[in-house]
């Protein structure tokens, strides 16, 4: 069920112009437990490649209530003349993050395709349920974004990998035409490095998430972009922030559902994820990979231009 425009459209449209980027850090525990996420709101310096950003773009707000009485609030850019036959691109965040680290994509894709950027449940102006921090809840509200498209090109970031990938294995690929996954370890090794990140966010969780949101970027974007970021960030309870870092699914979970996807798949990272990218060639040789060797986890935001060349110019090679 889609509800009606949210009156503060004319406000995030205003915040959407104004403010900057930010990303999150994949963190890789025992098991499957994997991910973080990130905001940005506008590129933190201008890219030359890539389909041009349309500032005049209208981004509208949407609500979209779940199948278990959630509501979302969901970002769309459509192309001034929209073509009926034409994919979709629909946008995932990672770790407690907004659609609006979209932002970049949403003015430039979304002048060629019908863009959708998404606030999962507890993040941007979505609601904040008590309970649905899970990975099967997840990939069902993914489910309910997704009903009734089709032709989607999903491209999913940080912990939206794992969730995108669960969404895959739970639901099936029916409707989508492409996968992307950026940034964040899908289950091939070497394994990511365990992390103490959840230690530190019980004990001083202020502090660190401050710290985190400003080691993401490598081109770091003015401190109140940053403390928009940690703010947002800190909007989700605690428990909910920690049961979403914590899925209980082992690395091999991703890696056989990466291997069994049956449609085109593209590996988008930074050099950390280099070795991974190395063994899904050998287990998917038709992947499409790609690494940004200078940019931080928000590559997307870092070099904005150079990922919406490479999302354009990946769409039309994808066949349905």
């Amino acid at each position: 069920m889609i509800v009606a425009p949210s009156r503060k459209d004319a406000a995030r449209r205003r915040l959407l112009a104004a403010a900057g980027p930010g990303a999150l850090l994949a963190a890789a525990g025992h098991g499957g437990r994997l991910g973080l996420g990130a905001l940005a709101l506008a590129p933190a310096r201008s890219q030359a490649a890539g389909p041009a950003i349309d500032e005049s773009l209208p981004i509208r707000a949407r609500s979209l209530l779940t199948s278990d009485g959630v509501r979302l609030n969901l970002l769309e850019s459509l192309p001034p003349a929209p073509d009926p036959a034409a994919a979709t691109i629909v946008l995932v965040p990672g770790w407690c993050m907004p659609a609006t680290i979209w932002r970049a994509q949403l003015a430039a894709l979304g002048a060629r395709w019908p863009t959708l950027a998404m606030d999962p449940r507890g993040q941007g102006d979505s609601a904040v349920p008590a309970g649905g921090y899970t990975a099967d809840r997840r990939a069902d509200d993914l489910r309910d974004v997704l009903a009734g498209r089709g032709r989607v090109v999903l491209v999913a970031w940080s912990l939206g990998v794992l969730e995108a990938l669960h969404y895959v294995r739970r639901h099936g690929s029916d409707g989508l035409i492409g996968l992307m996954l950026v940034d964040n370890s899908m289950g091939e090794p070497p394994a990511p490095a365990a992390s103490d990140f959840l230690v530190r966010l019980r004990r001083e969780r202020t502090a660190t998430v401050e710290k985190f949101v400003r080691g993401l970027f490598a081109h770091p974007p003015a401190p109140a972009q940053l403390d928009a970021l940690r703010d947002a960030a800190l909007r989700m309870p605690l428990e909910a922030s920690v049961a979403l870092l914590s899925y209980p699914l082992p690395r091999q979970y991703w890696r056989d559902t990466v291997h069994r996807f049956d449609r085109p798949l593209a590996y988008v990272v930074t050099p950390r994820f280099r070795e991974q990218s190395r063994h899904l060639l050998q287990a998917r040789p038709a992947s499409r990979v790609e690494i940004f060797e200078n940019a931080g986890h928000a590559l997307f935001v870092d070099e904005a231009g150079r990922f919406n060349r490479l999302v354009g110019d990946w769409i039309p090679t994808l066949q349905m």
